[in-house]
């Protein structure tokens, strides 16, 4: 997630609507944890200390790209698990993380990057 925060504005009648990139990480953690054969999100090698005492957050790993007020980019960093097919297991975290935020918060969904960074045998 970027250092400051984002927020999507969704003008209403009566004043404004401000999601966070926080609430949209959110939603796209848990989108992505329901997906089989998904063992969980990965920073990439050497981002963070936490990764290397076993701490595991699943908002790491997840990058929001507020396009503009109404659509935004998201990128996912995956562990999955051996044995499953990767090119089957990424297309069914784009569509989980797309229907959801999308679902969730009325914000169109650009695109949804997925970058398979390591498999793991747990």
């Amino acid at each position: 997630m970027a250092d400051a925060k984002q927020y999507i504005v969704q003008p209403q009648k009566h004043g404004n609507i401000m999601i966070s990139e926080d609430v949209i990480g959110t939603i796209i953690s848990n989108a992505v944890k329901d997906v089989e054969g998904v063992v969980g999100l990965s920073t990439k090698p050497g981002a963070d200390i936490t990764e290397v005492v076993g701490k595991h957050n699943w908002y790491k790993g997840i990058k929001v790209i507020v396009v503009d007020d109404n659509n935004v980019g998201i990128e996912c960093n995956i562990v999955i698990q051996y044995g499953q097919n990767v090119v089957a297991i990424a297309g069914a975290v784009q569509k989980a993380v797309s229907d959801a935020v999308e679902a969730m918060t009325g914000v169109k969904v650009a695109s949804v990057n997925v970058n398979i960074c390591e498999i793991s045998s747990r």
